[in-house]
C-alpha cells in the first residue's frame, strides 16, 4: 500500500500533546493581523503568549483579524510531500466559515498536474478548532491501524456531522464586537452571569441553543449534555479546548474524567487563527454523537433536559 499522509491547517487547534499522542505529521499554517503587523500562526505560542493575544483581543481598540494562505504557499507545502512519494489527505476548516478548503483545493490541482502519481484529496470537514482537531485525530489513529487512503476518507465524509460542541462563553463584551449579539445585552449579561451554551450546526458555525447562569452550572451542564448526546462513549475521545480559560478547561476535564468512562479526555488551547473568532472566554468539549439535526432540534432539547437536571 503506497504512504499517505494526513495534513490539516491551523485551525484545528490540536497542541503539541495532541499532535504527539496522534501522529500528527505536519499542519499547514494562516496568518493573523494585529493592527498594522501580521504573525503566522502555529499551534504554539512562540510568536505571541496567550496572555498577550487574548489581551490583545479584548481591548477594542485594537484590529485583529485571521487569513489564510495562498494556493502557492499551500502547494509548496504540499509539494514536500508529493516529492517524497507520498498521497495526502488534507483537512481543512469548514468552507461556508473561510477560504482554508478553496485555497487547498486549488493548490491540489496544482499537485496533481506536477506530481500526476500523487494521489490528493481534500476534506471540507465543516468543522473547526477542536471539532476539526477530533475528526484529524480519528484520521490519524486510523492510519496508524492501517487503515487504507479510501477507509479514512470515506470515514472522515460519513461522520464530519457527527462532531458535537457544547460548552460556555463568560466574555460577551468580544461577542457584541462581533455583531452577534447587543451591546446593552452583553453588559447585562455580563453583570448577571448568563452563559451561552452552543452546538455546531452543519456548516460548522456554533448556535446559541440555550444560556445557562453562572459558571459552575455552566460546566455541569456540558458534562449533562455530552452523556445525552455521545454514541459510544466508552470507546471515544473527548476534546476539552479553552480560549484563555485554563482552569475552567481543567475543571471540566476532571469532571468528565470522574463520571464518564470514555478512552481518554484531552486539554488544549484554542490558538490565535481560530482564537480570532472564537475570542477569550470559551470553554467546550467536542465529541462523537449521532448526525447534528436539522436547525439543531434535536441538540436544543438534550440542552434543556440537560439543564434542568442540573
Amino acid at each position: 500500500m503506497k504512504k499517505f499522509v494526513i495534513l490539516p491547517d491551523t485551525t484545528c487547534d490540536l497542541s503539541e500533546e495532541l499532535r504527539n499522542y496522534f501522529g500528527v505529521e505536519d499542519y499547514m499554517y494562516g496568518y493573523v493581523h494585529i493592527n498594522d503587523g501580521q504573525i503566522k500562526t502555529r499551534l504554539d505560542w512562540n510568536e505571541i503568549s496567550r496572555e498577550e493575544f487574548y489581551g490583545t483581543l479584548s481591548n477594542k481598540k485594537n484590529t485583529v483579524s485571521s487569513a489564510v494562505a495562498s494556493p502557492e504557499e499551500f502547494y509548496e507545502f504540499f509539494a514536500r510531500y508529493a516529492k517524497q512519494g507520498y498521497d495526502i489527505i488534507s483537512m481543512s476548516l469548514s468552507s461556508k466559515i473561510s477560504a482554508y478548503f478553496n485555497e487547498a483545493s486549488k493548490a491540489a490541482e496544482m499537485i496533481r498536474a506536477n506530481f500526476p502519481e500523487c494521489r490528493i484529496y481534500c476534506v471540507d470537514t465543516m468543522r473547526m478548532s477542536g471539532s476539526l482537531g477530533l475528526l484529524v485525530a480519528y484520521a490519524c489513529e486510523m492510519c496508524k491501524e492501517g487503515k487504507s487512503f479510501d477507509e479514512i476518507v470515506n470515514w472522515l465524509e460519513e461522520n464530519k456531522h457527527r462532531v458535537h460542541q457544547m460548552g460556555p462563553i463568560d466574555d460577551l463584551t468580544f461577542v457584541a464586537r462581533r455583531g452577534r449579539i447587543s451591546t446593552g445585552k452583553a453588559i447585562m449579561g455580563q453583570l448577571i452571569g448568563v452563559k451561552p451554551m452552543g452546538d455546531c450546526n452543519k456548516d460548522g458555525y456554533v448556535t446559541v441553543l440555550s444560556k445557562v447562569k453562572g459558571i459552575k452550572k455552566a460546566l455541569a451542564v456540558t458534562v449533562q449534555y455530552l452523556k445525552h448526546m455521545a454514541t459510544d462513549v466508552e470507546n471515544q475521545y473527548i476534546f476539552v479546548h479553552h480560549s484563555a480559560r485554563e482552569e475552567y478547561g481543567k475543571t471540566l476535564k476532571e469532571m468528565i474524567e470522574k463520571s464518564v468512562p470514555c478512552k481518554k479526555v484531552f486539554l488544549s488551547d484554542v490558538f490565535a487563527c481560530s482564537g480570532t473568532n472564537i475570542g477569550p472566554g470559551m470553554v467546550s468539549i467536542y465529541f462523537l454523537g449521532e448526525p447534528i439535526s436539522d436547525d439543531c432540534a434535536k441538540e436544543k432539547e438534550a440542552l434543556t433536559l440537560a439543564i434542568s437536571e442540573c
